[in-house]
């Protein structure tokens, strides 16, 4: 007896958010690892998820005045600003830039001693771009802004996108790289992104970047903005909702806390879309990953950066223990 399959179909919203080569590789990496790249899910609608869930749990307020990651970058104030000290044109690059919410205090700092040449938002979601343009012009008029699109999993960040020729004397210039937000753990692959931010940078840069440490196998809390993403997928592949169910569990092959869809029932996704026509099958109780993340030991996170040709030059973590922020030079 032939078995009755399920059909999802992505709607033309999940289509218009995606390049083709994006679309492939979502089957792609749906066919091989059974997951979808949680970088995509900041695209399109993703976006306002993503700034709303920022707005509304990680902003300070006046009933909520503690951010960590804030904290923690204003408490290395001063060994950065020891490290640049000859530098007198520095260019922030945001990796992954998000709402630019996390440099806001440090830019002003900054500014305020002159030493801000640009600032340079690089993000895979076009949405989180206009966000962060419409928050620097507001915050900062007088500071130069550029954005560009970049998948920093896949692309080195050019010369062209740093431009730092237009500086006469090099070696007064300097660029710090941020990957805030506390994404690092995000990434499928960290040495990719790694290696990738290290090759962008010169002798005089800095990467700064935060995540969690910890045992993942400690799960505590929500999974952020993972159930919405689920909500998202769910809703834009017109899956309904009787057929699925969102599952957040520890995934010990990767030692990493992941939000998962679960199939009720045998599916098959039919991706057709311009000279898209594939399908991808599922069956019942089968999973597949919208949200990863991975919390880092110091040696681990040390081992990884050095594996890259990084090393830390200087890192901090907040009262609790449970999140660091690093400063890493070539």
């Amino acid at each position: 007896m032939k078995t009755i399959r399920n059909i999802a179909k992505p709607n033309s919203e999940f289509y218009d958010n995606f390049s083709q080569p994006e679309v492939l590789e979502i089957i792609n990496t749906l066919e091989s690892t059974r997951e979808i790249p949680l970088k995509y899910s900041y695209k399109g609608r993703g976006a306002k998820i993503w700034d709303d869930f920022y707005l509304k749990y990680i902003v300070p307020r006046w009933y909520r005045t503690y951010n960590v990651e804030i904290d923690l970058l204003n408490k290395s104030y001063k060994h950065i600003l020891e490290s640049i000290k000859d530098n007198h044109h520095i260019n922030i690059v945001d990796v992954g830039a998000g709402n630019s919410f996390p440099v806001k205090k440090f830019i002003h700092r900054l500014n305020k001693l002159g030493k801000v040449n640009k600032y340079i938002a690089l993000d895979i979601s076009e949405g989180l771009l206009d966000v962060s343009q419409k928050n620097i012009s507001k915050w900062f008029p007088n500071i130069k802004f550029q954005s560009h699109a970049i998948d920093i999993e896949n692309h080195c960040i050019s010369e062209e996108i740093l431009n730092n020729k237009e500086n006469n004397n090099l070696d007064n210039a300097a660029n710090i790289f941020f990957h805030l937000g506390v994404t690092i753990g995000n990434h499928q692959n960290r040495a990719k992104v790694f290696k990738n931010l290290k090759n962008s940078m010169n002798k005089n840069d800095l990467l700064i970047f935060t995540n969690e440490i910890g045992d993942n196998s400690k799960i505590s809390g929500g999974c952020y903005h993972g159930e919405q993403i689920y909500k998202w997928i769910q809703r834009s592949m017109e899956i309904p909702v009787s057929d699925c169910e969102f599952i957040r569990k520890y995934d010990a092959a990767k030692d990493s806390m992941v939000a998962n869809m679960r199939f009720c029932r045998d599916y098959t996704i039919h991706f057709q879309h311009l000279e898209i026509d594939k399908q991808v099958d599922l069956l019942k109780n089968e999973e597949i990953t919208l949200w990863r993340f991975h919390k880092h030991t110091i040696s681990e996170l040390v081992q990884e950066l050095e594996q890259a040709g990084l090393q830390i030059i200087h890192y901090i973590t907040d009262k609790n223990s449970s999140h660091i922020m690093a400063i890493c030079s070539v």
